[in-house]
């Protein structure tokens, strides 16, 4: 069965993961100066930029916003950036694909390794500022992790599909960088969706807040970080669920496919 190959492949070659993974965050900061304070200051310089064009150019009376912004990008920099690089992920790995094996998808949860690395490292940011702010924080915090569950899942189901679709596809990467541009600017970054917390108006219109909130899996989880850490309301249980089994739903094909077809990757390569 798909399920039983899937977790013994995942259990053999997990020590790969983790290696790679190490071994491309050391190489990404091995020649900086700064080294690995680029971990931080990458989304601190970001979060005061959209700050300040938010609070100072806009006008905007969002409560909380600097993490407000922050729990957005974190997010929305760990898919996007995973998404983006699965798009041509077996071509990079050129060396590797034509010489062993090792199943395809491990290459999404080596990326997955590395960009989750770097939003737990940017999320001890947001804790920081949240103290800073003096944000009130209740029980509800504990939803970050099945929240967090659901944003890898989803993750690794798009990717894994967009992989495959790489190798064939040479102009995929560009169709993808468009999307996900959209994507940045309809999952609410820097502005609210809908309306949370006492004193926070959504930007968007009902229905269409609550149908972007439901439809977009980034808009939801974003909106639902901010519920259960700013605002001590409970997340959108019901689409929570929804996209968690879509996610499901996109790993079990993306696997699947990948399975079937990646005999024929080195052809193509």
């Amino acid at each position: 069965m798909l399920e039983i190959r899937f977790f013994k492949d995942f259990k053999r070659y997990f020590n790969y993961v983790v290696f790679a993974a190490k071994a491309e965050l050391k190489s990404e900061v091995a020649d900086s100066f700064l080294s690995w304070l680029w971990w931080f200051l990458d989304p601190l310089l970001y979060m005061l930029v959209y700050s300040f064009i938010a609070v100072v150019v806009f006008k905007s009376s969002v409560q909380y916003f600097p993490v407000f912004v922050f729990l957005g990008l974190n997010t929305w920099t760990f898919f996007s950036k995973t998404m983006k690089s699965s798009v041509k992920l077996v071509a990079a790995k050129k060396t590797i694909v034509t010489k062993v094996y090792v199943p395809k998808y491990m290459f999404v949860f080596e990326k997955i390794g590395v960009y989750g690395f770097k939003m737990i490292i940017s999320n001890l940011l947001v804790v920081i500022t949240m103290i800073g702010y003096k944000v009130p924080v209740t029980w509800r915090v504990v939803w970050v992790i099945p929240i967090s569950l659901v944003l890898v899942v989803v993750t690794f189901g798009m990717s894994t599909i967009i992989m495959h679709f790489g190798v064939f596809v040479e102009d995929l990467l560009n169709v993808i960088t468009v999307v996900l541009q959209l994507g940045f600017y309809l999952s609410g970054i820097f502005y609210s969706i809908e309306s949370i917390g006492n004193n926070i108006k959504g930007r968007v219109p009902d229905p269409y807040g609550e149908m972007l909130v439901k439809l977009n899996p980034f808009a939801l989880l974003i909106t639902d970080l901010r519920r259960v850490l700013l605002y001590g309301e409970n997340p959108h249980w019901v689409m929570m669920c929804a996209w968690f089994a879509a996610g499901l739903l996109m790993s079990f094909v993306g696997v699947k496919i990948i399975y079937k077809f990646e005999n024929s990757y080195v052809k193509v390569i």
